[in-house]
């Protein structure tokens, strides 16, 4: 049988690949690196409606919701009403941005080493070429659905 050149499979692998470097490093900071990443983007943005960081993190609400149950449960962010009371708006907690600073000094350290095995300008060139990625998905998933 032919060797299938699937694209998504090569990214699959590649990010499972990469994650697991990521925790292996988080792990004494007790976050995972997608528990890191959705405290990161909200401290970044501060706090937004639950499908507006879905969009934001390019994950589907319900996976976010699955990955917020954790942080939730251990007082690392808090869901709030919003405006409209049907909103529920995400918020760091006190604790989360104390969890956030934690584990930031380990994520930088397995950033750069990465950085330095793949190259600076690489890693820039891949996270652009990542957000195009993005992109595309999403307008593929809009012609399938159209």
């Amino acid at each position: 049988m032919e060797l299938l050149q699937c694209n998504c499979s090569s990214l699959r692998s590649a990010t499972r690949t990469l994650s697991l470097a990521y925790d292996e490093v988080l792990r004494p900071s007790g976050l995972r690196l997608t528990q890191f990443s959705i405290l990161a983007r909200i401290a970044a943005v501060g706090p937004h409606p639950l499908n507006d960081l879905a969009e934001m993190l390019a994950m589907d609400r319900t996976t976010l919701g699955r990955n917020l149950k954790p942080l939730e449960r251990d007082d690392l962010v808090c869901l709030e009403v919003g405006m409209d009371r049907r909103q529920r708006v995400i918020n760091l907690t006190a604790a989360g941005r104390r969890a956030l600073m934690r584990a930031k000094p380990l994520w930088e350290t397995v950033n750069q080493r990465f950085e330095v095995k793949f190259g600076v300008g690489k890693a820039k060139t891949l996270r652009d070429t990542m957000k195009q990625i993005v992109k595309t998905g999403r307008e593929l998933s809009a012609e399938t659905v159209a």
